[in-house]
């Protein structure tokens, strides 16, 4: 019975199952080298949302390269401190290629899905030995060249000398993805200058476009700039998630207070909250979930369920297994959408740095909910 659970059961059932989905979703590995002073951390930060390598944990798996891991586990860096050409590359490139070798026995998830080669526009200079580093470097894993702190005006003119630079660049025909093209960055605003942020969208798809599949779901929960990604695979989770509904109210059970939906409800909860890759703390995510399954998730439609919509049918009697099916589906879609609505507002204000209402999110969910749910007076057959 959905009156057996209370807030703090319903809480820990998302917390069980919420660590369950992070988990599913593997890990997206990205390796980052350029000089020092190139702007990686700048670009890692606002594609991630966070100082990986401040926050996360990692010991040097190299001489030359270190492995930090976010706390949330779904994303993984490789990083080439203070690196320099000449010797120092080959040194990076010697262990990295005892990674990747030792990595192709290892599941996927240890894998280095993807690399990004920076260089600063303002050098104005990319040496031989840098383009032998691409080429070796593009053996070994897939590399996306960008071009980082490149100056673009409000109007959208980009700097002619940035232009003329990844030209040049191009015109080497190095490996890199996509099809030998030079991703064109800036990662801060400048309000001195004028110059605006852009590029991080394209430096993200042609991330997406090399990594591989096994790989993407980690990736789209730990980017932060593609909110439109997110929402696709949440709608994919909310869609299996009525499937499974439909299917459970098929199968004549009394709905005395929808129970049987909870599982269901949380489990899709909890993996819209992972794809969304969240940094809320999880005790608030806990509490949150647990007073809204009470106040507007399948625990308080039972009762409806009963004394309503399974003793009516428009047109004549409907089996009341194959109704409460259908409404099993439907309440567990608005459910879904209801709380990706609130996963997008969450995700806005914890790139912001903005603290959580939970308040807040629950008269969000509360609102979004009765738009896609509206519970019909009781009407007898």
């Amino acid at each position: 019975m959905a009156s057996d659970y209370g807030a703090a059961e319903l809480g820990k059932l998302f917390t069980e199952r919420h660590a369950e989905a992070v988990k599913d979703l593997g890990r997206f590995n990205l390796a980052v080298f350029g000089k020092t002073g190139a702007g990686k951390s700048t670009l890692i930060n606002a594609i991630f949302g966070s100082d990986v390598a401040a926050t996360g944990t990692g010991p040097p798996v190299t001489t030359d390269v270190t492995y930090y891991e976010h706390p949330d586990g779904i994303l993984g860096l490789y990083d080439s401190q203070g690196f320099e050409t000449g010797h120092g590359g080959d040194a990076v490139l010697a262990g990295l290629e005892r990674i990747v070798s030792d990595s192709r026995t290892q599941p996927v998830e240890r894998h280095i899905h993807a690399a990004w080669y920076v260089v600063r526009w303002s050098d104005r200079r990319f040496e031989q030995a840098q383009a032998a580093f691409v080429r070796k470097l593009s053996t070994l894993v897939p590399v996306i060249f960008v071009l980082s702190q490149v100056p673009k005006a409000p109007d959208g003119r980009v700097h002619h000398d940035a232009l003329a630079f990844a030209t040049y660049i191009e015109s080497l025909a190095l490996p890199t993805s996509p099809d030998g093209s030079v991703v064109l960055t800036n990662a801060l605003y400048d309000d001195f200058h004028g110059n605006v942020v852009f590029g991080l969208d394209r430096l993200l798809d042609a991330t997406f476009a090399t990594a591989p599949e096994a790989s993407r779901r980690a990736l789209t929960a730990a980017q932060l700039i593609d909110k439109e990604r997110k929402r696709q695979a949440s709608n994919q989770i909310v869609k299996a998630a009525s499937a499974s509904a439909l299917t459970t109210g098929v199968t004549p059970i009394p709905f005395s207070d929808a129970a049987i939906l909870v599982p269901i409800q949380i489990a899709m909860i909890a993996r819209i909250t992972a794809a969304y890759g969240l940094s809320v703390p999880s005790s608030k995510l806990a509490a949150l979930v647990g007073s809204l399954m009470l106040t507007s998730g399948a625990t308080t439609a039972g009762r409806w369920l009963v004394g309503s919509l399974l003793r009516f049918a428009p047109g004549g009697q409907i089996p009341a297994a194959v109704i409460s099916g259908t409404v099993a589906a439907s309440l567990t879609t608005a459910v879904g959408r209801a709380w990706i609505e609130v996963c997008e507002r969450m995700l806005e204000r914890d790139v912001n740095g903005s603290p959580i209402d939970i308040d807040l999110m629950q008269e969000l969910f509360r609102q979004e909910f009765k738009q896609r749910f509206r519970m019909k007076p009781t009407t007898s057959a």
